[in-house]
């Protein structure tokens, strides 16, 4: 192990000590709120269900999950799927845009999964799994352009350092961060480490479309204008850059998932599941993210994941 991985596994698990200690202090001030409460406080009567969910009790297991806009995304992302049609409970602190730098050194979505995973351990629910996704908020959008060496320049494509710098080392090193963060808050909470799923992303296609359009102040898009300021016109060239990138993401992901640190953790591969041919448009929604027949397509994969865990 290099030096730097090593240092990234430890800040990952000093951060999980900062936010255990934290939600230590916040639960001894919980406990003692409850005790000057319970004196003074009459029974609760216990809610009657609506009918809807008084008979919808059962579930497939509970899921907790961090991430980006695949799995917060509107109406329609791979944690609702889940729910909705494939029957898990799911407890999420994902934020759509988060970039995996952000989950892995800024510290709010660890806390605030610190703090959903105490709640379930109340109801005596531990997760079958723990889903993680992030990377794409790392890459695309304003800075998209800078992996990118112009199409007129003598090493015109994807430069290759530029890239090492931020896939294979930047968002790795993130990665190894978050997944050490998170392994160690399980081990705090209940004394062994949950299965972690992570996953790539699928090929895109970079042809202008946001969120909506992506017109006025709507999001996106997040790679088109970088490829047309470095002059990459053609979006066969544009698609075949964006594999490139793609596969790069997802052999980086392979690499941590296969660290002899991380036994727990299975990588799911996307990649294949959406198509780029001419009916791309069925797939993708717009240059991140699927359409809800994509998504569908997508969270089969976790489906089969999940039922062998």
């Amino acid at each position: 192990m290099d030096k730097s991985t090593g240092r990234a596994i430890e800040i990952g698990r000093a951060n999980a000590g900062k936010v255990i200690t934290f939600r230590k202090k916040a639960l001894r001030r919980r406990t003692q709120a409850i005790s000057r409460q319970a004196a003074r406080t009459e029974t609760s009567v216990p809610a009657v269900l609506p009918e809807e969910l008084a008979t919808h009790t059962e579930s497939m297991g509970v899921l907790m999950a961090e991430g980006d806009s695949w799995f917060d995304y509107p109406w329609t992302d791979i944690l609702r799927l889940l729910e909705d049609e494939h029957g898990y409970d799911v407890h999420s602190v994902a934020r759509a845009g988060d970039q995996i730098e952000q989950m892995a050194y800024s510290g709010g979505q660890l806390e605030r999964f610190s703090r959903q995973l105490e709640k379930l351990l109340r109801n005596g629910q531990i997760p079958k799994a723990v889903l993680l996704s992030g990377g794409g908020n790392d890459i695309a959008g304003t800075e998209f352009g800078m992996l990118l060496d112009h199409a007129n320049s003598a090493a015109a494509g994807i430069n290759e350092q530029v890239a090492a710098g931020v896939i294979d080392q930047r968002i790795r090193l993130a990665y190894v961060t978050i997944l050490s963060a998170v392994t160690e808050v399980c081990e705090a909470w209940i004394q062994r480490p949950l299965p972690i799923l992570v996953h790539g992303y699928d090929y895109s296609v970079p042809d202008g479309r946001g969120f909506l359009g992506g017109w006025a102040f709507l999001p996106g898009p997040w790679l088109e204008p970088g490829f047309r300021d470095k002059g990459f016109i053609r979006l066969n060239v544009r698609k075949s850059m964006a594999r490139n990138l793609v596969d790069r993401f997802n052999a980086m992901l392979i690499r941590v998932a296969d660290m002899p640190e991380f036994p727990h953790v299975t990588y799911i591969d996307l990649r294949k599941t959406l198509s780029t041919g001419a009916n791309y448009k069925q797939y993708w929604e717009n240059e991140l993210h699927p359409t809800v027949k994509g998504f569908r397509l997508v969270t089969d994969h976790f489906v089969e994941v999940l039922a062998h865990l």
